[in-house]
């Protein structure tokens, strides 16, 4: 949760979006819903970054939205490297595939429509790289999906673990979503199966490392 001055500056002292992000930005901003949940300029720079130092065959995303994070992470698969991105939403998948066709993706990219809960385990590959940015109140479950499926050494990285700091409220009034968020992050912190840093960057980012 950066502020919006400090935010403003960080974006003009990193490297631009590219034309094609940056119009996926513009046009998710004017039509769809909830438009603040877009990676945007510096979390995809972020993702992008990440991706590159890691230089991955295989990615696995849960939530593709419109396609600007996965995008942004398919910048450092290798030559033949795939990306796997599930949405449950499918009013969403035509904008995404216009995008990832205008930036030359669709063959580094597998999209696919449904419940992630049961897409992933019939997804029989060895991953690099996750990046779960879905229902908050399923991460714990999509964690335990994927471990066994991220090699030694592997990423994941979580999405929204501050939730705008409702994570600061663990009363029993909470929300679903809060408290998977809350329970997720306890749960990865005493999981012995991976080192974590829980990044305060926009939303918050748990980035998990395979022990």
């Amino acid at each position: 949760m950066i502020h919006p001055e400090y935010e403003a500056y960080s974006e003009k002292y990193s490297s631009q979006e590219s034309d094609i992000l940056k119009e996926l930005n513009r046009e998710t901003n004017l039509k769809v819903m909830q438009a603040r949940m877009i990676s945007g300029h510096l979390q995809g720079k972020l993702l992008e970054m990440l991706s590159c130092m890691l230089q991955p065959n295989q990615i696995l995303e849960i939530g593709t939205y419109t396609g600007y994070s996965a995008i942004t992470l398919c910048k450092g698969l290798r030559e033949n490297g795939i990306l796997h991105t599930i949405d449950i939403n499918a009013e969403l998948e035509d904008m995404a595939k216009k995008y990832f066709e205008k930036a030359e993706l669709s063959h580094k990219i597998k999209h696919y429509i449904g419940n992630a809960l049961d897409i992933i385990p019939t997804i029989d590959q060895t991953f690099d790289l996750v990046f779960i940015d879905a229902d908050k109140e399923n991460y714990i479950a999509y964690f335990e999906l994927v471990i066994n499926k991220v090699r030694k050494g592997g990423i994941i990285i979580a999405d929204n673990v501050l939730w705008s700091g409702k994570v600061l409220n663990e009363t029993n009034s909470i929300d679903k979503e809060t408290k998977g968020i809350i329970e997720f992050n306890k749960f990865v912190t005493a999981d012995l199966r991976v080192e974590n840093l829980l990044l305060p960057f926009r939303d918050g980012l748990m980035i998990m490392r395979k022990n």
